[in-house]
């Protein structure tokens, strides 16, 4: 389990998250959705250390999230990326061995062959020599997923990986976070289309600067979360048919 407690982060003196505690099942796809400045893309960089925390602590199975980083993988958004970045796709898929070989030792044959398969597992063998720039959106984030395949990695966190992609892409990662967690791991997914989260997640938290709820999706995705997070106006679209009084 990857529990955080007691997570305070402020810019400027500006609270975004206030004293979160929340945990992540392994074995699970949870999701995280809140709207937008909630601090959801915030929780992700400060529970791995990218970002200064004033108060908090991040652990997996007891021990601290950054004594494990070969065993995690992140793949953040698209605009985050520096695109121009001189390398080619197979490159990137690639430095996902990196962490396993150690300082002194190179990719051998063995990495170039599983990142070679990682590719041809999100299907874009034909596009490993294609410099990253030069791919759509899904098949960018495909990029991200078959590197984290050749991590091998037991907690992978994706920060809005469905976001300007196509139909075709958003399905094929989302068969290889299903095959990853039926194989055990733990998978995060912050998220912005509240139309597909029973559909895609195990667990839910919804984030509004702090933890609304947390738990299964049967427990938390419903309309009286939704319309205090967001408004009861969502609420009432997304559960057409629901009784007023749960409002």
């Amino acid at each position: 389990m990857l529990d955080i407690q007691n997570l305070t982060v402020a810019y400027d003196d500006t609270p975004v998250l206030t004293d979160v505690a929340v945990h992540f099942n392994t074995g699970k796809i949870t999701g995280i959705i809140g709207p937008n400045g909630a601090g959801k893309s915030t929780l992700i960089k400060a529970m791995l250390g990218l970002i200064n925390a004033q108060t908090g602590t991040t652990t997996y199975g007891g021990r601290p999230l950054k004594q494990m980083q070969c065993q995690l993988a992140y793949v953040e958004q698209r605009k985050d990326l520096d695109l121009s970045f001189p390398i080619t796709v197979f490159e990137v898929v690639l430095t996902g061995t990196y962490g396993q070989l150690g300082l002194f030792r190179r990719p051998g044959k063995a990495e170039r062959a599983a990142s070679l398969a990682a590719l041809a597992q999100v299907g874009l063998s034909e596009f490993a020599d294609r410099q990253i720039g030069n791919l759509s959106g899904g098949q960018l984030q495909r990029v991200f997923v078959a590197r984290a395949i050749v991590q091998q990695a037991e907690i992978i966190i994706l920060d809005e990986p469905f976001v300007g992609i196509d139909l075709q892409s958003e399905a094929a990662i989302m068969t290889i976070l299903k095959q990853w967690r039926d194989a055990g791991k733990t998978i995060i997914v912050v998220h912005h289309d509240l139309n597909k989260v029973s559909r895609y997640f195990d667990d839910l938290v919804i984030l509004n600067h702090g933890i609304v709820d947390a738990g299964t999706v049967a427990e938390v995705y419903r309309p009286a979360n939704i319309a205090k997070t967001f408004s009861k106006d969502l609420s009432k679209v997304l559960f057409t048919g629901a009784e007023e009084g749960a409002l």
